[in-house]
């Protein structure tokens, strides 16, 4: 075999090497997605974090989201919740079915055709005194055109839908 040759078949074994590689990267990201929307309540699953760790109590008292404080810290419903300060801390434990978002942080215009979708703390709104989370911010628009059709659609499917996923 000549040099070049060599050198052809060994740029070929690396190039499949990167290639398996690759693909099993991709199928490690499909599988951690995949393993983040099938709890009752969107978390981390490595850190327990509900909501990415933003504080749920802000996006009502300073209509933003803001990262939580490990300092502020909770555990509600299975996860870790973190909060701004310890009044948040406070409120939330005293109504966490307020202040936590609703359908389990799952973007309520998929949980309305039967699907989870873990939402996004950055896409959110809060309607009828309720926090909803979305998976981007074309499912919050059409959720914010029609508010009262998509919950109410979201709240007839969701006992349903919390039954297909882990408890």
């Amino acid at each position: 075999m000549t040099a070049q040759r060599q050198e052809r078949n060994g740029r070929r074994r690396q190039n499949a090497f990167i290639a398996l590689l690759s693909g099993l990267a991709m199928a490690g990201i499909a599988l951690a997605a995949h393993a983040a929307t099938t709890e009752r309540l969107v978390a981390d699953r490595y850190t327990g974090l509900a909501i990415g760790g933003f504080d749920p109590v802000a996006y009502f008292t300073d209509a933003q989201p803001l990262v939580g404080q490990a300092a502020f810290e909770a555990a509600e419903a299975g996860a870790i919740w973190r909060f701004r300060n310890e009044g948040n801390r406070a409120f939330f434990l005293a109504h966490p079915e307020i202040y936590g978002p609703q359908f389990g942080g799952y973007d309520p215009t998929d949980v309305a055709r039967g699907v989870a979708v873990a939402g996004d703390p950055r896409f959110w709104l809060v309607a009828g005194q309720r926090l909803f989370l979305f998976g981007g911010a074309k499912s919050r628009d059409a959720f914010a055109a029609d508010p009262a059709r998509f919950a109410r659609e979201a709240r007839q499917r969701w006992p349903g839908l919390q039954e297909t996923l882990a408890r």
